[in-house]
């Protein structure tokens, strides 16, 4: 009878630890949903993202809730403690780890910890509609010198596009826009600049914000900050030779991946790092059309709700003049990101 108990005791310990360790993932439009970032993933050679050529279900619809780390099962019999030693623990190494390239970091400064330089990926928590979304718990952490906005305040909503391959149907997005007389943050690429400087200045001139999307659209992770300096600093330099003005100091990091150290480099150059409450995964085709994004959004529509929105995605443009009537008509607002306090 003892050996059947124990046997007992040691299959249900088990089960209880497999439970404790699974992870279900949660359907795309209900609340409480984990919404990672909605931009596509780098590829491994770090190219340019494909912004979408068609357009896909959003993470909020970015909606893949980030896996929670396995936790080590508990021995089942305890061996017996070892005797304490008197000898004083090995020295930690400081040597820095290999970043995600495989490249050794930049050298720290002495006050700056590993944390700050771990890599981070956007996402937010929906909740029902009408509810302002969680968020990442690194927020809470985020100092005054850190300057980045994800949520406005009150019925405001603020659409951003972000710019970064296929350019889609400019003619008719510029039309909807001015016709519904909404304003949007334009997130662009360097590269899309560079190849139709009339479309940004037809922006500017219909009273859109354009803003740094970086020039070839890179995870900053992968990059020495020499070079993250250098990918903001030549879309600076391209858009004054275009515009004849000073690029607006505000920036979305490529694929919403970011760190602390990354979010000090971008602040102390003058920016404030744009986030968001809504997104979607609009970089593939949708199943049903137009009708995806048209959820997508009103599904998740809420006070400050800072929505992106990829230009390349058709699916996103049909969509669009009815989203737009549809969130007038629910009581909110349109505004620019620079009307955001960090």
């Amino acid at each position: 009878m003892k050996k059947t108990a124990s046997a007992s005791a040691v299959l249900l310990l088990a089960v209880s630890i497999a439970a404790g360790c699974s992870d279900t993932t949660p359907g795309t439009n209900s609340a409480n949903t984990a919404v990672q970032s909605t931009s596509p993933s780098p590829s491994a050679a770090g190219t340019t993202a494909p912004e979408p050529t068609s357009t896909a279900q959003p993470s909020t619809e970015p909606s893949v809730k980030p896996a929670p780390a396995s936790t080590p099962a508990p021995s089942l019999s305890p061996s017996p403690s070892a005797k304490p030693s008197l000898a004083p623990s090995a020295k930690p190494t400081t040597k820095p780890t290999a970043s995600p390239d495989g490249k050794a970091p930049d050298k720290s400064p002495s006050n700056q910890t590993k944390g700050d330089r771990k890599a981070l990926s956007w996402y937010y928590m929906k909740k029902a509609t009408g509810q302002v979304p969680g968020f990442p718990g690194e927020t809470k952490s985020f100092t005054d010198k850190q300057k980045a906005v994800w949520v406005g305040q009150g019925k405001k909503v603020y659409l951003t596009i972000d710019n970064g391959g296929d350019m889609g149907d400019t003619a008719k997005l510029l039309k909807t826009l001015k016709d519904n007389q909404v304003k949007a943050s334009f997130f662009i690429l360097g590269s899309n600049v560079k190849k139709y400087p009339d479309f940004i200045r037809q922006l500017l001139a219909d009273g859109h914000l354009v803003a740094n999307h970086t020039m070839t659209h890179r995870d900053m992770n992968t990059l020495t900050d020499e070079q993250v300096r250098k990918e903001i600093t030549d879309f600076e330099n391209l858009y004054k030779k275009v515009t004849g003005r000073e690029v607006t100091n505000y920036f979305r990091f490529p694929y919403g991946k970011y760190s602390p150290h990354l979010l000090n480099l971008v602040s102390d150059m003058g920016y404030t790092s744009v986030f968001w409450s809504t997104a979607m995964r609009d970089w593939e085709p949708r199943k049903n059309g137009a009708e995806d994004p048209y959820n997508d959004i009103m599904g998740n529509l809420h006070p400050g709700n800072v929505i992106l929105m990829h230009q390349g995605s058709k699916e996103n443009i049909e969509a669009l003049d009815r989203i737009l009537k549809d969130i007038k008509k629910a009581g909110y607002s349109f505004g620019l990101v620079n009307e955001i306090k960090p």
